[in-house]
């Protein structure tokens, strides 16, 4: 039998989405009314290119095994579901209607997966030795994380990188990097079950796309590491958020690439916080590896993108970062200049509106 999951955003979002409903679970998808009324009449379509093949592939969720409905906040009860997975970028669960069903989510006490890069404020408390309390000013709004039990919340690193084409309708999403998502498992052994059924059924799946079944990328691995996750810290600080600069923003190749040897050492400054917080090597991934991954990232992070756009709130891993650096007596200029640079756009954007 097929779980039912229910994913808090609906870009994203899709991606995780497919993948379950190719391995015959049912996912609720929650998005903005246009989305819901676009998802529900033409289903999500998600893009992926494998390896070996021209072009790309295509989910159709209206023809995988597992059912696809689109709802807003308003219409959803959480405890309807077998695990909540949390998709969208961490300052919008303050937003009306989101922040209420976050709160049902906190209350139902149905495990929940986030697959944010910026970890929930409870999820802190499972990392031994770091005070979240002592980073609440890193979140937009720390309040709507308050009701939640650190024991039912786990953190899923979304390395997979995603992208809405600009000239396709809202429901089109396509994976540029096809990498995998790596989550932590959870403190209960049967909580941890359901994401290992997941994995499994995920793992398990063969594509046919025209000439025969295909296994395509994008898998969920389950990992017993509560850092694991963090990996995906070293390769947002190296690339993601240097490539905010203080007028303009450059595509991740180039702030990775530009200066080879300034990507190398703030991304093993990074590794070794996590490190100096209990990670092991293994847990992390070689700055040769993800350097490599970078030559293909072309565009800016998503986060330039949103500053220079006007937002007036994004992610601040930076500030995280910072933040529990500080606990452990570290410091790095880079960081620094980072988060000094976040800081002023967003002063920027805020007087602005």
């Amino acid at each position: 039998m097929g779980y039912n999951v229910l994913i808090m955003g609906a870009s994203y979002g899709s991606l995780l989405g497919a993948k379950l409903l190719l391995a015959g679970h049912n996912v609720t998808l929650i998005g903005l009314p246009a989305e819901v009324e676009l998802f529900n009449r033409e289903g999500a379509r998600v893009r992926v290119p494998v390896k070996g093949r021209e072009g790309l592939v295509e989910i159709d969720s209206r023809t995988t095994p597992g059912k696809l409905l689109a709802a807003v906040p308003d219409a959803t009860d959480p405890a309807a579901f077998d695990l909540v997975a949390l998709a969208m970028q961490e300052p919008q669960y303050g937003s009306p209607g989101v922040r209420e069903l976050l709160d049902r989510v906190a209350r139902s006490r149905v495990p929940c997966m986030s697959i944010m890069n910026m970890p929930p404020l409870p999820y802190l408390a499972r990392i031994p030795g770091v005070s979240a309390d002592a980073c609440r000013n890193c979140y937009t709004d720390p309040a709507v994380w308050d009701n939640f039990d650190p024991a039912l919340l786990t953190l899923c690193s979304p390395d997979p990188q995603a992208f809405r084409p600009p000239d396709e309708k809202i429901n089109v999403l396509q994976v540029r990097l096809p990498t995998n998502f790596k989550a932590a498992r959870f403190p209960s052994d049967a909580h941890t079950a359901i994401l290992r059924k997941l994995e499994a059924d995920i793992d398990a799946v063969r594509f046919d796309a025209g000439a025969g079944a295909i296994e395509l990328p994008v898998k969920l691995k389950v990992h017993n590491s509560v850092f694991v996750p963090l990996a995906k810290w070293s390769m947002l600080m190296c690339g993601n958020y240097r490539c905010i600069q203080k007028d303009a923003m450059r595509p991740i190749k180039g702030a990775v690439h530009g200066n080879i040897e300034e990507s190398h050492a703030v991304y093993q400054w990074v590794a070794e916080l996590c490190i100096s917080l209990g990670a092991a090597t293994s847990d992390l991934v070689p700055f040769e590896k993800y350097a490599n991954a970078a030559t293909g990232l072309a565009n800016p992070s998503s986060a330039a993108r949103a500053l220079f756009s006007g937002a007036r709130n994004i992610e601040r891993v930076d500030r995280l970062v910072q933040a529990i650096a500080a606990q452990k007596g570290m410091r790095n200029a880079v960081i620094d200049e980072i988060v000094a640079l976040v800081d002023a756009r967003l002063e920027v954007n805020r007087r602005k509106t």
